[in-house]
């Protein structure tokens, strides 16, 4: 295979794309992701639409490589931000939560490349139709704001469903993670708990180190009895969610006890009263390394993994028994 249908899109020399991280994915760690050889993200969440002008002009001081703006369709700042992005000319954006469909037209005028992140195939169905440019198909082993379906069963689902192109999400940190959505069908991969752990990631190094030290049972589930499921960290903060929850609180106190506690996971290094989200797939994280060594680690084992399994078959009528 001598070329890749994302890297020919995004301008990137390898399909790997950053996911967006509210408090993570800043300017830095965005620009070190491109310039590794990805496509680096900066993410909104509630950003105001000034704030976000600033990281995409600190991001071109340090880059000239294409980079990707994540919006958040929940934000009460998100029409703002569709202008800065339109404005600022930002090449990519990543699309969450929510049907992005009514404002896909005015970003592809704009001249900007349109991914939105989805769990569902009728979703992204009604993406393409609205011109998305391709999709990334997030399966609920993700961290932070998770679907039902996972990633093995919802990607070739995805790929039959659409002619765009589709980029898997959610347990993928490693080249053997890559090599298993290419065989399911995708073009590309996101990664997120990966790359928390960079260098230039400015997460705490708390959140850091919980990420390497975790194992496969590490993560939780909550909100599901509100429709808003996160994963993130089993702690104190998950058990709070749980007790409410099962309790029948109401959601006003549910989704109370969540605000400020992503920021003081990330900023502050609360690891047991802090929303530390992540994916199931962090028991893979065992090291901080910079993006380069992530990137290059990936794409290294994805090549000796295809390789191994290139040569593979199984004889018609399977193999002999004794």
């Amino acid at each position: 295979m001598d070329d890749n249908v994302i890297c020919t899109m995004l301008n990137i020399r390898y399909p790997i794309l950053a996911g967006g991280m509210t408090w993570v994915s800043e300017a830095v760690l965005a620009a070190a992701m491109s310039e590794a050889g990805g496509l680096g993200c900066i993410a909104t969440g509630n950003m105001p639409g000034e704030l976000l002008r600033e990281e995409i002009r600190k991001y071109r001081t340090l880059s000239n490589k294409p980079f990707a703006v994540n919006l958040i369709l929940l934000s009460p700042n998100f029409k703002e931000c569709v202008e800065v992005v339109k404005d600022e000319h930002v090449p990519v954006i990543t699309l969450g939560a929510g049907n992005a469909s009514p404002f896909i037209p005015e970003l592809k005028a704009a001249g900007v490349t349109v991914i939105p992140v989805v769990n569902s195939v009728a979703l992204a169905r009604r993406l393409e139709r609205a011109g998305a440019d391709a999709i990334v198909a997030e399966g609920e082993e993700s961290g932070g704001h998770v679907g039902e379906t996972s990633t093995m069963p919802l990607v070739p689902q995805m790929v039959d469903a659409l002619k765009i192109p589709v980029i898997a999400a959610g347990g993928i940190a490693d080249g053997r993670g890559m090599a298993a959505a290419f065989a399911l069908g995708a073009s590309g991969i996101q990664v997120g708990t990966a790359i928390v752990v960079a260098h230039e990631s400015r997460a705490h190094a708390n959140y850091k180190d919980v990420i390497v030290k975790s194992n496969d049972r590490a993560t939780a589930v909550t909100g599901r009895s509100i429709s808003k499921p996160v994963r993130a960290l089993k702690n104190m903060l998950t058990q709070e969610f749980h007790t409410l929850e099962g309790a029948g609180a109401p959601w006003e106190e549910i989704e109370g006890l969540a605000i400020g506690r992503l920021r003081a996971a990330v900023m502050e290094g609360d690891i047991t009263r802090g929303s530390v989200m992540m994916g199931q797939v962090a028991g893979l994280v065992k090291r901080r390394a910079s993006c380069e060594e992530i990137i290059q680690s990936i794409m290294g084992e994805f090549n000796a993994t295809m390789g191994r399994i290139g040569g593979y078959r199984i004889p018609p009528g399977g193999f002999q028994t004794r």
